[in-house]
Protein backbone atom coordinates (compact mmCIF):
# COMPACT_ATOMS: atom_id res chain seq x y z
CA UNK A 1 0.00 0.00 0.00
CA UNK A 2 2.76 2.50 0.75
CA UNK A 3 4.58 1.58 -2.09
CA UNK A 4 2.06 1.83 -4.26
CA UNK A 5 0.94 5.69 -2.71
CA UNK A 6 4.75 6.65 -3.04
CA UNK A 7 3.78 6.02 -7.46
CA UNK A 8 0.45 7.88 -6.98
CA UNK A 9 1.83 10.85 -5.27
CA UNK A 10 4.99 10.84 -8.26
CA UNK A 11 2.09 10.38 -10.80
CA UNK A 12 0.13 13.00 -9.32
CA UNK A 13 3.13 15.66 -9.20
CA UNK A 14 4.21 15.04 -12.69
CA UNK A 15 0.71 15.86 -14.13
CA UNK A 16 0.84 19.06 -12.19
CA UNK A 17 4.09 20.24 -13.46
CA UNK A 18 3.59 18.70 -16.87
CA UNK A 19 0.43 20.96 -17.62
CA UNK A 20 2.60 24.10 -16.01
CA UNK A 21 5.76 23.44 -18.20
CA UNK A 22 3.30 23.23 -21.44
CA UNK A 23 2.13 26.59 -20.55
CA UNK A 24 5.80 27.79 -21.32
CA UNK A 25 7.05 26.01 -24.30
CA UNK A 26 10.07 28.77 -24.36
CA UNK A 27 11.81 26.51 -21.04
CA UNK A 28 11.53 23.45 -23.24
CA UNK A 29 9.96 20.30 -23.27
CA UNK A 30 9.40 17.94 -19.96
CA UNK A 31 11.28 14.65 -20.59
CA UNK A 32 11.84 11.33 -19.09
CA UNK A 33 15.11 9.37 -17.81
CA UNK A 34 16.15 6.20 -16.84
CA UNK A 35 19.59 5.21 -15.35
CA UNK A 36 21.82 2.41 -12.94
CA UNK A 37 24.83 2.43 -11.45
CA UNK A 38 27.09 1.08 -8.54
CA UNK A 39 27.41 2.83 -5.32
CA UNK A 40 29.16 2.38 -2.20
CA UNK A 41 27.10 2.83 1.50
CA UNK A 42 27.97 3.00 5.02
CA UNK A 43 26.00 3.21 8.48
CA UNK A 44 27.59 5.73 10.16
CA UNK A 45 27.08 7.24 13.70
CA UNK A 46 27.99 6.44 17.47
CA UNK A 47 27.35 3.93 19.97
CA UNK A 48 26.04 3.98 23.55
CA UNK A 49 29.39 5.43 25.04
CA UNK A 50 29.75 8.25 22.08
CA UNK A 51 32.18 6.48 20.24
CA UNK A 52 32.44 6.40 16.59
CA UNK A 53 31.35 3.39 15.21
CA UNK A 54 34.37 1.36 12.88
CA UNK A 55 31.53 0.37 9.87
CA UNK A 56 33.02 -0.02 6.58
CA UNK A 57 31.78 0.72 3.15
CA UNK A 58 29.85 -2.27 1.15
CA UNK A 59 29.28 -2.41 -2.61
CA UNK A 60 25.81 -1.93 -3.49
CA UNK A 61 23.36 -1.21 -6.68
CA UNK A 62 20.66 1.21 -7.52
CA UNK A 63 18.02 1.51 -10.52
CA UNK A 64 15.68 4.24 -10.90
CA UNK A 65 13.49 6.37 -13.26
CA UNK A 66 12.66 10.27 -13.02
CA UNK A 67 10.98 13.02 -14.86
CA UNK A 68 12.25 16.20 -15.43
CA UNK A 69 10.56 19.60 -16.09
CA UNK A 70 11.99 23.01 -16.56
CA UNK A 71 11.11 25.81 -13.96
CA UNK A 72 13.62 28.44 -15.34
CA UNK A 73 16.53 28.43 -18.67
CA UNK A 74 18.59 25.87 -17.58
CA UNK A 75 16.86 24.85 -14.20
CA UNK A 76 14.79 21.54 -13.72
CA UNK A 77 12.94 20.24 -11.28
CA UNK A 78 13.49 16.64 -11.22
CA UNK A 79 11.08 13.85 -9.32
CA UNK A 80 11.34 9.70 -9.35
CA UNK A 81 11.41 6.65 -8.21
CA UNK A 82 14.34 4.73 -7.28
CA UNK A 83 15.10 0.99 -5.79
CA UNK A 84 18.62 1.50 -3.89
CA UNK A 85 20.44 -1.22 -1.79
CA UNK A 86 22.15 -0.28 1.17
CA UNK A 87 23.94 -1.62 4.44
CA UNK A 88 27.03 -2.07 5.96
CA UNK A 89 30.03 -3.66 7.12
CA UNK A 90 31.71 -3.96 10.66
CA UNK A 91 32.68 -5.71 13.81
CA UNK A 92 30.34 -6.88 16.70
CA UNK A 93 30.18 -8.75 19.73
CA UNK A 94 28.42 -11.87 19.82
CA UNK A 95 27.46 -13.59 23.09
CA UNK A 96 26.86 -17.43 23.12
CA UNK A 97 27.85 -20.52 25.77
CA UNK A 98 31.60 -20.78 24.50
CA UNK A 99 31.51 -16.85 25.43
CA UNK A 100 31.85 -13.82 23.99
CA UNK A 101 33.92 -13.27 20.72
CA UNK A 102 34.22 -10.89 18.06
CA UNK A 103 32.73 -11.71 14.45
CA UNK A 104 31.38 -9.66 11.22
CA UNK A 105 28.40 -8.58 10.30
CA UNK A 106 27.54 -7.50 7.02
CA UNK A 107 23.64 -5.55 7.05
CA UNK A 108 21.59 -5.45 3.38
CA UNK A 109 18.62 -3.30 3.40
CA UNK A 110 16.53 -2.68 0.52
CA UNK A 111 15.01 0.80 -0.13
CA UNK A 112 12.00 2.55 -2.23
CA UNK A 113 13.07 6.32 -2.61
CA UNK A 114 11.36 9.32 -3.71
CA UNK A 115 13.98 11.99 -4.49
CA UNK A 116 13.23 15.46 -5.43
CA UNK A 117 15.56 17.93 -6.74
CA UNK A 118 16.63 21.03 -8.19
CA UNK A 119 18.66 20.56 -11.30
CA UNK A 120 21.25 22.77 -13.09
CA UNK A 121 22.33 22.11 -16.69
CA UNK A 122 24.11 24.70 -18.14
CA UNK A 123 25.49 24.07 -21.99
CA UNK A 124 28.94 22.80 -21.76
CA UNK A 125 30.35 21.56 -25.64
CA UNK A 126 28.32 19.58 -27.10
CA UNK A 127 26.01 18.68 -24.15
CA UNK A 128 24.85 19.86 -20.77
CA UNK A 129 26.39 19.89 -17.23
CA UNK A 130 24.62 18.40 -14.84
CA UNK A 131 24.64 19.57 -11.12
CA UNK A 132 21.89 19.12 -8.97
CA UNK A 133 20.58 18.94 -5.19
CA UNK A 134 17.53 18.08 -2.80
CA UNK A 135 16.09 15.94 -0.23
CA UNK A 136 15.11 12.46 -0.39
CA UNK A 137 12.36 10.19 1.03
CA UNK A 138 12.63 6.25 1.90
CA UNK A 139 10.93 3.04 3.03
CA UNK A 140 13.13 -0.53 3.52
CA UNK A 141 11.04 -3.05 2.58
CA UNK A 142 13.15 -5.79 3.01
CA UNK A 143 17.29 -6.48 4.79
CA UNK A 144 19.02 -9.48 6.08
CA UNK A 145 21.94 -9.69 8.64
CA UNK A 146 24.95 -12.08 7.68
CA UNK A 147 27.20 -13.25 9.61
CA UNK A 148 31.27 -14.68 9.24
CA UNK A 149 33.55 -15.51 11.87
CA UNK A 150 34.09 -18.80 14.18
CA UNK A 151 30.81 -20.13 14.62
CA UNK A 152 28.70 -17.46 13.60
CA UNK A 153 25.03 -17.10 14.12
CA UNK A 154 22.59 -17.71 11.06
CA UNK A 155 21.88 -15.22 8.35
CA UNK A 156 18.94 -13.30 9.97
CA UNK A 157 16.48 -11.18 8.65
CA UNK A 158 15.86 -7.48 9.73
CA UNK A 159 12.72 -6.12 11.27
CA UNK A 160 11.82 -2.84 10.55
CA UNK A 161 9.63 -1.33 13.54
CA UNK A 162 9.22 2.24 14.35
CA UNK A 163 10.45 1.26 18.27
CA UNK A 164 11.53 -2.17 19.41
CA UNK A 165 9.09 -4.46 21.16
CA UNK A 166 9.00 -4.47 24.85
CA UNK A 167 8.16 -8.12 24.52
CA UNK A 168 11.63 -8.45 22.25
CA UNK A 169 13.60 -11.97 23.02
CA UNK A 170 14.60 -13.10 20.84
CA UNK A 171 17.60 -10.99 19.97
CA UNK A 172 16.58 -9.64 16.47
CA UNK A 173 17.71 -6.74 14.95
CA UNK A 174 15.55 -3.86 14.83
CA UNK A 175 16.01 -0.71 12.15
CA UNK A 176 13.95 2.02 11.33
CA UNK A 177 11.72 1.68 8.01
CA UNK A 178 11.95 5.24 7.02
CA UNK A 179 14.85 7.17 6.20
CA UNK A 180 15.07 10.53 4.88
CA UNK A 181 18.20 12.79 3.67
CA UNK A 182 19.89 14.76 1.02
CA UNK A 183 21.18 14.17 -2.41
CA UNK A 184 24.22 15.95 -4.05
CA UNK A 185 25.16 14.79 -7.57
CA UNK A 186 27.51 16.20 -10.28
CA UNK A 187 27.59 15.21 -14.30
CA UNK A 188 27.38 15.39 -18.05
CA UNK A 189 24.79 14.58 -20.68
CA UNK A 190 25.73 14.12 -24.01
CA UNK A 191 23.41 15.79 -26.83
CA UNK A 192 22.21 12.24 -27.88
CA UNK A 193 20.64 11.95 -24.01
CA UNK A 194 23.39 9.35 -22.55
CA UNK A 195 24.82 10.85 -19.48
CA UNK A 196 27.33 9.74 -16.31
CA UNK A 197 27.03 11.02 -12.82
CA UNK A 198 28.78 10.71 -9.54
CA UNK A 199 26.09 10.89 -6.85
CA UNK A 200 26.30 11.12 -2.67
CA UNK A 201 23.76 10.76 -0.02
CA UNK A 202 23.75 11.76 3.58
CA UNK A 203 21.14 10.55 5.55
CA UNK A 204 19.43 13.25 8.10
CA UNK A 205 17.80 10.81 10.92
CA UNK A 206 18.74 8.20 12.84
CA UNK A 207 17.59 5.19 11.75
CA UNK A 208 17.63 2.85 15.05
CA UNK A 209 14.75 1.33 16.82
CA UNK A 210 15.97 1.37 19.90
CA UNK A 211 14.89 4.26 22.05
CA UNK A 212 16.34 2.74 25.24
CA UNK A 213 20.24 3.24 23.75
CA UNK A 214 21.99 6.49 22.29
CA UNK A 215 23.08 4.36 19.62
CA UNK A 216 22.75 6.43 16.63
CA UNK A 217 22.55 4.86 13.04
CA UNK A 218 22.48 6.93 9.87
CA UNK A 219 23.18 6.08 5.93
CA UNK A 220 25.83 7.62 4.08
CA UNK A 221 26.87 6.94 0.49
CA UNK A 222 28.15 7.83 -3.23
CA UNK A 223 28.18 5.93 -6.59
CA UNK A 224 28.47 6.32 -10.12
CA UNK A 225 25.42 6.23 -12.30
CA UNK A 226 24.66 5.71 -16.19
CA UNK A 227 21.40 7.36 -17.47
CA UNK A 228 19.70 7.90 -20.52
CA UNK A 229 16.94 10.88 -21.15
CA UNK A 230 13.99 10.57 -23.64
Amino acid sequence: MKNTLYVSIILFAFSILNTEAQNNSSLGKPSFGIYGGINFQNINGNDDSGTKLSNSLVPRFTVGINGQIPIAPSFYFQAGLRFISKGTKGPVEYNDNAGTRTITREIVMNYLEIPLDLVFKPMLGNGNMILGFGPYIGYSFSGKAKFTGSSAPADTKIQFEKTVPSNESNNLIYFKPLDVGADFFVGYELNNGISIILNSQLGLININSDTNTKLTNKNTGFGLLVGYRF
